[in-house]
């Protein structure tokens, strides 16, 4: 998806003053798109989500869905569903009346309002808890009947606010799966905050980074994974990234005391990206020297899995690298240890900054 919208979808500009923040960000939806919000805690995420909403005020801005501007609009009068970090439900009322909520508000007879609800509990699976209250509900479970609520509406915007955040890892990859599918049918346009890139990855069509209140890239997954263009995207995606000047096959980092051999061939000012398992690390200067060769200080050492990350010092190159738990015994690492790194030029990944 281009995220272009015509006068369909969503086509907005968010204004958000606040004492000590600010938040300013355009953001479009395509109908049947999924546009994630991410960014570092405090980014404005949930603040963008709540302003669509209309549970924030605005300062400035537009909020225009299918044509329509709903900023004048009180929340109930917006046609958006939403689905809440925690979900929500009503706990006096059933799995079925809290879906039939939406089209009870919105003027349908309690007759036909259930027969809405019923179809849409069939469509997530839990035609069989339309008597179940909330309590006797799964985590899983509620968030489904929260989804079907949202969508009971026949929303032309989803918001969907950390949806996957309440449940355990297990749960979480089935719901996952679930809520992707169910997404893949909406033809409204739909945003997601979230704060983890493996939900981004998975659930959107494109992917909008935030940082203090500003946006700062977007893209499609695989273009926001392959070229992070901040510290925290290289961070969330798992590279180590810099920036600096590039003339032909070297590129120049910080102010000047440090550069990196590349195969790529540019000029001007660049980012360069590499893998944390593209990190070689030594006790003693190699044979051969490499010409990505640099002496750093361990600054923490930690597992992961059935790897370990290494953290090293040397401003303005900090890096990490990614090494086996016989490599760490056998290079003797541990936090103030003295090492070499070495990358090599194929390993290393350039574009225009």
């Amino acid at each position: 998806m281009s995220g272009s919208t015509g006068d369909r979808g969503l086509d907005a500009r968010l204004v958000v003053r606040r004492a000590g923040f600010d938040l300013d960000l355009a953001l479009t939806a395509a109908p049947g798109e999924v546009v994630a919000l991410l960014g570092p805690n405090g980014a404005g995420k949930s603040t963008a989500l709540r302003a669509l909403a209309g549970l924030v005020p605005m300062a400035g801005g537009y909020i225009r869905v299918d044509g329509e501007d709903l900023r004048p609009l009180p929340p109930d009068r917006r046609g958006i569903g939403m689905v809440f970090q925690d979900y929500l439900l009503f706990p006096h009322l059933s799995a079925l009346e809290n879906v039939a909520f939406g089209p009870r508000c919105q003027g349908a007879g309690r007759r036909a309002a259930r027969r809405v609800a019923a179809g849409w509990l069939k469509r997530v699976g839990l035609a069989e808890y339309a008597s179940a209250r909330p309590r006797a509900l799964s985590g899983g479970q509620a968030q489904r009947v929260a989804l079907a609520r949202a969508l009971a509406v026949d929303p032309g915007l989803l918001l969907l606010d950390e949806p996957l955040a309440a449940l355990d890892a297990h749960t979480r990859l089935e719901i996952r799966a679930a809520l992707r599918r169910h997404l893949a049918g909406f033809a409204g346009a739909a945003v997601l905050v979230t704060h983890d890139p493996l939900d981004a990855m998975v659930l959107a069509d494109r992917i909008v980074v935030i940082e203090d209140g500003r946006l700062v890239q977007q893209g499609t997954p695989a273009d926001v994974a392959r070229h992070p263009r901040t510290g925290y995207v290289a961070r969330l995606v798992g590279l180590n990234l810099y920036r600096g000047r590039a003339e032909g096959g070297t590129v120049t980092i910080g102010d000047g005391d440090r550069t990196l051999d590349t195969v790529d061939s540019l000029d001007g000012e660049v980012f360069i990206a590499f893998a944390p398992s593209s990190v070689a690390l030594y006790r003693t200067r190699p044979d051969g020297s490499p010409r990505n060769l640099w002496r750093a200080r361990v600054a923490a050492v930690e597992r992961q899995g059935d790897r370990v990350r290494v953290r090293l010092c040397d401003p303005p190159f900090d890096a990490v690298a990614d090494v086996t738990p016989a490599a760490v015994a056998e290079l003797q690492l541990s936090e103030g240890s003295a090492v070499w790194a070495a990358v090599k030029a194929t390993e290393t990944h350039v574009y225009p900054a």
